[in-house]
Parts: structure tokens; sequence; C-alpha cells
């Protein structure tokens, strides 16, 4: 994930995967990236009557990768927030079950801060094929809003 992320960054470049920057420099969006994850976690949020979540969904961006090291977590941040501390009143834990692996979310008062992406196969790209041995999860398309 964190070379993937740096990757896609392209340092202080800017994105060498032509995802598009945000005016705030927040990040690439997750949709742009990793598109198969994104399809999945809005599939998934709608399956829980989640539909606001699934909505905002479509605009998260990375700002930062995890940074724990394990070599099962591929999870990261959609907002800033203080490393080590609590996230107050308003949070909740939204825990997904995919058919591999873990997806949670934390939220903070209706807006998604955190992805944890656990024990799941390497996240793709989409101008980086499959890790050889490998086979792509099978997600339903995000469904059209029209504008999007």
């Amino acid at each position: 994930m964190k070379h993937l992320l740096s990757e896609a960054r392209g340092g202080t470049a800017g994105l060498s995967l032509g995802a598009p920057r945000s005016t705030d420099d927040g990040g690439p969006l997750v949709r742009d990236l990793y598109p198969e994850l994104l399809a999945e976690l809005v599939s998934l949020l709608e399956g829980e009557g989640e539909r606001e979540l699934a909505l905002s969904a479509r605009d998260l961006r990375i700002v930062e990768d995890c940074g724990c090291g394990d070599d099962f977590c591929q999870s990261f941040r959609t907002a800033s927030h203080p490393a080590g501390q609590p996230y107050g009143p308003g949070h909740r834990c939204v825990c997904l079950l995919p058919s591999r692996g873990m997806l949670n979310l934390d939220v903070v008062d209706g807006r998604i801060m955190y992805v944890e992406v656990l024990d799941r196969p390497p996240l793709r790209t989409p101008r980086r094929p499959d890790p050889p041995g490998t086979t792509p999860p099978s997600v339903p398309p995000i469904p059209s809003t029209g504008g999007a």
C-alpha cells in the first residue's frame, strides 16, 4: 500500500497514475486508484442500509496510509487525524462483511475518516495488472448517479 500510495502521489510533483488532485490537495480519489475496492465498499454499505455513507464513499480521498507496516494491512486515512488520538464524540465503527478479509470504517459525524483494509489480496490500480497467481474479485459496478 505504501508503495502504491507513494507512486500515486508522485512525491511532491503530482500523481503519476493520472488521478486528479483535489483543489485542497486532499490526495487521490479512491475511485481513481482502487475502483474495485470502492465498488465493493459502496455495495456493502448499501447492503447494510448505510445509503448516506455509500454516497459519500464515492468522493473519498486517500490522505495517508496507515503506516503500521504490517504486510496484511492496506488501511488508509481519508481525513487528517492525530495518530493515537481517539476520534471522540460522534465516532462509530462500521464493520462490513466482505467475502474476503476485513473492511471496517471509522466514521465521525457521518464522515468516513479511516478505511481499515485487512487480510485481503493486494489492491490493484487501474494501470497495474493483477499480481501473479491471483484472481481479481468479482465486484458489482457502481450504480450510475447521473453525474459521476
